[in-house]
């Protein structure tokens, strides 16, 4: 843990404008606009869509156990966005290029809590992918499982449509096993990341079903 804080990113002010570098240590205590990468992967099944989660490792110092992005990290100060592509290797074991990647903007992404003030210009992409949960190879510091949500469920629940949706999968017990998972969860078992992000990466799923 004691390693990531000492990473050092690029900061830059509201504007999007770099004006230096700082550890991750002082970025989050002071509150610099940093770079994130932020990747939804997604694949289809005949009609039916299904974006796939990450469950974050009970290791993992903010938001251990939750559901989220697919695979997402810090841009260190010496990457650019294209090299944003390892977090999805080292995190779920997935070989991705980028220009096979599809665009969803940039998001100001902000949170503050009494822990962290963490003020992300995260680059968002989503991902199509013909894997099975099979060929997910998690680094289990980071990431403890990997579960499927059906499109519309995950819309209706951020839509307020729907207060639970079914997500399946697998989760790494503490015996190294790979163990089922077919549960029931709600808006509490997932990383509690703006509405208005959610909405961001709903928009972006509307834009690729439509074209």
């Amino acid at each position: 843990m004691e390693i990531l804080e000492n990473e050092i990113l690029k900061i830059f002010d509201q504007h999007r404008n770099q004006i230096g570098t700082a550890s991750r240590e002082e970025v989050h205590r002071v509150g610099y606009w940093h770079e994130a990468f932020h990747c939804w992967l997604f694949s289809r099944e005949g009609d039916e869509l299904y974006i796939y989660l990450q469950i974050r490792s009970e290791m993992k110092k903010d938001y251990p156990n939750l559901i989220d992005i697919t695979a997402a990290g810090h841009l260190l100060a010496n990457e650019t966005v294209e090299d944003g592509t390892r977090e999805i290797k080292e995190e779920i074991g997935i070989d991705v290029s980028f220009d096979e990647l599809i665009p969803a903007g940039v998001y100001n992404y902000s949170i503050v809590n009494e822990k962290f003030i963490d003020n992300e210009l995260a680059y968002i992409f989503l991902y199509e992918t013909n894997c099975s949960l099979h060929d997910f190879t998690l680094q289990r510091e980071e990431v403890s499982g990997i579960v499927m949500v059906k499109w519309n469920e995950f819309y209706e629940l951020w839509s307020y449509e729907k207060e639970e949706v079914i997500i399946q999968g697998f989760e790494i017990n503490n015996e190294g096993q790979r163990t089922l998972i077919n549960r029931v969860v709600g808006k509490k078992d997932f990383v509690p990341h703006e509405q208005s992000y959610y909405e961001h990466i709903i928009q972006a799923f509307q834009k690729i079903m439509r074209d």
